[in-house]
């Protein structure tokens, strides 16, 4: 048995004893502690036993699924994970229908297996696949084909993300100049042709080719005759900026072509009409449990500085409305007086703020406004400019007029023609540590590739960058 299928087999008796850890969960929440609270039927078959016929459909599904043979970034096995569980949840239903033995289960316990896994099924099978790469079971070796620019962000990219599982191990070129040197401390070796060797000497299993610029009839030689030796070939294509997420592979198999089929997806109806559902389903809940914090954090500003506890200004929104954008105010009241005079007066602060718009030691913040930016709190009365329509929850920065003139200019269109969000994918990439230009690249990339679920993981991580304090200031 090789060891990624050991590693395989033991995901497979991890994710059995998650779905019998939460089955049982859901067995001694319905029968010891819901019946304090409401009073329920007693069935005779509310037992581990009865119901073993649910772990056979919950890991068919994971198979389906492909969680047993692809590999996925951390946020699509996530996804993934919850799509399992919708759908199972759905068949034992079905199950129990089919069979016309639903009055004779405990139907509950089924929808709080489902609800249950929902945090616990991602917790542990991430965690696990995290400790079985580690110890390389799951651990696959990647020869990157090209040492330029392309590969160097694939490296990146495979580094950063290791739920993937994929290790590179070195690289291949045929520039003289690149031979000898190094990627992130991985060696670049030379001869591009040569990589049939490497897999068989050193157990590649995977082969990224990286080389957008590279000939066709070479490139295309390449491949084919890769393409039996690794397990897997992933190919970068000169792509760069275009839309991915959504974008299907179309086949034309009589004329051996591939195209690639790109949705503009916030053109269609249905999807605004789902991103606004969500928007206001979230913001109502979440106004719900930050009402007595706002209130807090209003008598905090009231008391530590005079002034209005809400700031608005003015800021563009969709098709270049303007609107009125709220936060809890963090600056002294003469803060425009304030910026002028630093502004004439140092050279240095002028450059920083041309650059970013911001000042990393602000003397017009309050002390209590530093800690509001620092946690991102000030933002929190955004949330009824959600329920008035005038933003979404996640989208391009909010701007200033000023701000679409110099530096978004031809991006404008596409990054306006959306709602504003309170969060967006700027403030997960780095925030503040990123310039300008590239806040407005990744507006624009956004717009290009927004499906509900990255709304889902972008908010996701603006919990954890608020938490980690990253990049504020």
């Amino acid at each position: 048995m090789t060891k990624r299928s050991l590693g395989i087999f033991a995901l497979f008796i991890i994710d059995t004893l998650t779905i019998f850890m939460v089955l049982q969960g859901a067995i001694f929440l319905r029968k010891d502690v819901l019946p304090r609270f409401h009073e329920f039927p007693v069935y005779p078959h509310e037992s581990f036993t009865f119901f073993w016929w649910v772990f056979p459909v919950w890991l068919f599904f994971l198979a389906y699924e492909g969680l047993y043979s692809k590999r996925f970034s951390f946020w699509d096995e996530v996804k993934m994970l919850w799509k399992v569980i919708f759908f199972a949840t759905l068949a034992t239903f079905s199950i129990l229908y089919l069979g016309k033995v639903g009055e004779r289960v405990s139907r509950t316990v089924l929808v709080l297996m489902g609800i249950i896994s929902i945090p616990v099924f991602p917790a542990v099978r991430l965690n696990a696949k995290k400790f079985l790469i580690f110890v390389g079971l799951l651990k696959s070796k990647v020869l990157i084909l090209g040492a330029g620019k392309t590969g160097e962000l694939i490296f990146n990219a495979l580094k950063r993300d290791k739920n993937l599982g994929l290790n590179v191990v070195g690289f291949l070129d045929d520039d003289p100049a690149k031979i000898g040197g190094r990627i992130g401390g991985v060696k670049i070796h030379a001869g591009v042709d040569k990589a049939h060797k490497y897999i068989g000497r050193c157990g590649i299993e995977d082969i990224v080719i990286a080389m957008p610029g590279c000939e066709k009839n070479k490139f295309i030689s390449l491949v084919n005759r890769l393409q039996h030796k690794a397990r897997n070939i992933i190919l970068i294509p000169d792509l760069f900026g275009i839309t991915v997420l959504g974008t299907n592979l179309q086949h034309f198999f009589q004329e051996q072509a591939i195209g690639l089929e790109v949705k503009n997806n916030l053109a269609q109806p249905a999807n605004i009409l789902i991103k606004k559902v969500f928007d206001l389903f979230v913001s109502v809940i979440l106004l719900i449990f930050l009402a007595v914090p706002m209130m807090i954090i209003a008598a905090l500003i009231k008391i530590s500085s005079p002034g209005p506890v809400i700031y608005s200004q003015e800021r563009r929104g969709k098709n270049d409305r303007p609107f009125k954008c709220y936060k809890f105010r963090t600056m002294f009241s003469d803060a425009e007086e304030r910026l002028d005079s630093l502004l004439q007066s140092s050279e240095e602060t002028r450059n920083e703020w041309k650059h970013n718009w911001k000042l990393r030691n602000d003397p017009r913040i309050t002390k209590i406004g530093r800690f509001l930016r620092r946690t991102s709190l000030d933002e929190l009365p955004q949330i009824f400019n959600v329920l008035k329509g005038e933003m979404s929850l996640v989208g391009p920065r909010p701007v200033t007029k000023r701000e679409i003139d110099a530096y978004y200019r031809e991006q404008a269109k596409l990054c306006f023609g959306v709602l504003p969000g309170i969060t967006g994918l700027w403030q997960v990439s780095g925030r503040n540590n990123t310039g300008y230009d590239y806040r407005v690249v990744l507006d624009s990339w956004y717009v290009r590739n927004w499906n509900l679920w990255l709304d889902i993981v972008i908010l996701f991580r603006t919990i954890r960058v608020v938490f980690n304090g990253e990049g504020v200031y």
